[in-house]
């Protein structure tokens, strides 16, 4: 049986007609990810319900391996202590699966890294397309004063692990201000991963 073709139209601010889910994250659901935690206590004791970030996705009707998974992210502008709002973040729960991401408004940057702990992030701006392989852990951060809206696209069958990243104490660097631009920073509360759970993850890389 075929899956019928169909379209969405994506406004400037990432809302998306005919989108099949949505997905909310607001400023107290980031609990844990920020190195300032005195920061991020204040932030949500006063702010804690209001919308740091949404996702809005299109499933094919047919969920397959071969289908095609797409939608749009918008992340708020903002700060806890240096660091500036970002998303979970995840890598792929079938690792071996890329992602890609093009920018339609603001900026930021796409930070990178393999779960043995090297990193990079990489700028975004309208019109970057960022292509982020397989195995790589990836979040978006928004280093500008405007929403970041990005379009995502991914294999149907790839899932998002989340704890990759909370198990680790959060990722090796953090992407803080610097001046007007920003940089990457040691996390001091990384833990880093052993051999094994190395091997979990990028085993099908060797």
């Amino acid at each position: 049986m075929f899956v019928s073709p169909s379209s969405c139209l994506v406004d400037a601010g990432g809302a998306m007609t005919s989108a099949t889910g949505a997905k909310r994250t607001r400023i107290r659901d980031l609990a844990g990810l920020f190195a300032d935690e005195a920061a991020f206590a204040a932030l949500a004791a006063t702010s804690g319900d209001a919308i740091a970030y949404g996702v809005d996705e299109f499933r094919p009707e047919r969920v397959t391996p071969q289908e095609l998974i797409f939608g749009t992210s918008t992340l708020g502008p903002g700060r806890v202590g240096d660091e500036f709002f970002m998303t979970r973040g995840h890598i792929h729960v079938k690792s071996d699966r890329p992602e890609i991401y093009f920018c339609q408004e603001g900026r930021g940057v796409m930070h990178m890294e393999l779960p043995s702990g090297e990193t990079q992030p990489m700028e975004m701006h309208p019109g970057t397309v960022i292509h982020v392989p397989p195995f790589w852990i990836h979040r978006s951060v928004n280093t500008g004063t405007a929403p970041l809206v990005t379009f995502f696209c991914y294999p149907a069958d790839a899932g998002q692990d989340y704890e990759i990243i909370a198990r680790a104490g959060g990722m090796k660097t953090l992407i803080v201000a610097d001046g007007d631009g920003w940089r990457e920073a040691p996390n001091p509360r990384y833990r880093g991963r052993d051999a094994g759970e190395i091997a979990r993850y990028m085993g099908a890389a060797a």
